[in-house]
């Protein structure tokens, strides 16, 4: 079995489910229906600086949500598939739309309903809180819980993979 930094090297498209990966899972909902979510911007930060090095950034997930759309198009995310009650119909189109093969995608979860998916990916990521059948079938698994940092953990071992982390930190300097 390739170990993680040989599979995330061949990574050229990472999807992260929204609700408990991107967000801690928490659903924030008013009176009139209208649906709130938080987002950690380091989260952000890091889709970001993994999009400037070539590497794609999509989500799949199960709900549909204005404010999802909303932050994905923030992040230059155009690859937005919600609704998805079957995950695997959206990574399907993934795959067939930008022409890669399993092993050169990433899926990022944190619950059973992202198994299907993770399953046939090349690098299968779950959030240090994800559930624990999740956690027994990633590869990888963040130092820190969804929606606090775990997508920027997964962007930074992504670079570090591609060899272009240290570049990009001291970018900064």
């Amino acid at each position: 079995m390739k170990d993680i930094q040989e599979r995330a090297a061949l990574i050229k498209l990472l999807i992260f489910d929204v609700d408990g990966v991107l967000t801690d899972g928490s659903l924030f909902l008013g009176d009139d229906g209208q649906e709130y979510k938080a987002f950690h911007s380091q989260d952000g930060h890091g889709i970001k600086m993994l999009q400037r090095h070539g590497v794609r950034c999509a989500v799949i997930t199960g709900r549909t949500s204005k404010v999802v759309e909303h932050r994905m198009r923030n992040l230059g995310i155009d690859l937005i598939y919600q609704g998805q009650e079957n995950k695997l119909e959206g990574f399907a189109d993934l795959l067939e739309r930008l022409g890669l093969n399993p092993e050169q995608v990433a899926y990022m979860g944190d619950d059973v309903v992202d198994l299907p998916v993770m399953r046939k990916v090349g690098l299968a990521i779950a959030v240090s809180n994800a559930h624990p059948w999740v956690i027994r079938h990633a590869h990888w698994q963040t130092p820190r819980a969804g929606g606090r940092g775990a997508a920027r953990d997964a962007c930074e071992m992504l670079m570090e993979a591609h060899g272009v982390l240290q570049q990009e930190l001291e970018s900064y300097l």
